[in-house]
């Protein structure tokens, strides 16, 4: 099957969107991106204006990419709210076409509960090991992919079961929070209407929640482009790009630091939100790709 765009006005590029950190369950196999999303198994290619791609379930395979890749997103609209120092418009020239993605909501939690304090290979092995033990196999192509695990799987696992899929502490908070969706005492679908700071709030009294986790939860899954996720790239970025929109004695404090206060996050998220405004969350990944890309051997 085959989506055929108009780059002029709808910038998309594959690579970028699927390489950047923002999802877990994706690889490049040769010139096919390989994942699953939603219980469905994929393999996807870019060739110029030409998305062609395969799946487990064709018959609605065209709406979710469409979807799920945020194709209705206004780039053009996007950038010219955001590129607005030679920062922004370098990582935009350089990754430009990368879209942020509309994950499963539970999922999306799940993953970035084990994101706490782990690089991406690490996230990427322990989203594996809980599919594969968890999940529902997925025959597509004479290969056997594994869905993500539904809430109920989860909740009736162990702490023990966890930390075999190499989850180490994170393993009470993710069964403690499968536990709170399984039961409805937590209903994250709910959060789509909700506005960002209640969402957030809402969000945080989830065992192993803080507003970096949180603001990645409400960006890449429940449709919060307000919200600004700040890790250890964004404080660097901060301090290298923007430390004169900060009074000296916050930069001096913060640089000293290895993580941030509430406050101190709070602080930084106010700055993006008057800074870069209604789309700050697009702005977030292109910073966040475009330096961590810079690290890179």
């Amino acid at each position: 099957m085959k989506i055929q765009l108009d780059l002029s006005k709808t910038p998309f590029s594959l690579h970028h969107t699927l390489s950047c950190g923002q999802t877990f369950r994706w690889e490049k196999h040769g010139e096919w991106w390989v994942g699953v999303a939603r219980e469905t198994a994929f393999k996807i290619r870019q060739t110029n204006s030409t998305l062609e791609f395969k799946s487990s379930k064709e018959d609605s395979a065209s709406e979710f990419i469409w979807n799920y890749f945020r194709l209705d997103d206004d780039l053009s609209q996007v950038y010219s709210k955001v590129a607005k120092d030679r920062y922004l418009n370098q990582a935009v020239k350089r990754f430009n076409g990368l879209r942020l993605v509309r994950q499963e909501p539970w999922e999306c939690l799940i993953s970035f509960v084990c994101a706490t304090h782990a690089n991406i290979p690490a996230i990427k092995q322990m989203i594996s090991n809980l599919s594969r033990r968890f999940g529902d196999p997925i025959r597509f192509e004479d290969e056997t992919f594994y869905a993500f695990p539904t809430p109920r799987s989860l909740a009736r696992s162990t702490a023990s079961e966890l930390r075999l899929c190499k989850l180490g502490y994170r393993a009470e908070n993710v069964l403690k929070t499968s536990k709170l969706v399984d039961t409805g005492d937590f209903d994250i679908e709910t959060l789509k209407t909700t506005p960002y700071e209640s969402a957030k709030a809402e969000l945080m009294k989830l065992p192993g929640i803080g507003p970096k986790v949180a603001d990645c939860v409400l960006l890449f899954s429940l449709d919060k482009l307000e919200a600004f996720p700040i890790d250890v790239w964004m404080k660097r970025i901060i301090l290298q790009y923007y430390p004169r929109h900060f009074e000296r004695e916050f930069v001096a404090k913060i640089k000293e630091k290895k993580g941030l206060s509430p406050r101190e996050y709070q602080t930084i998220y106010e700055f993006g939100r008057k800074y870069f405004g209604e789309y700050l969350g697009y702005a977030q990944e292109y910073l966040y790709h475009y330096k961590r890309c810079e690290a890179l051997p």
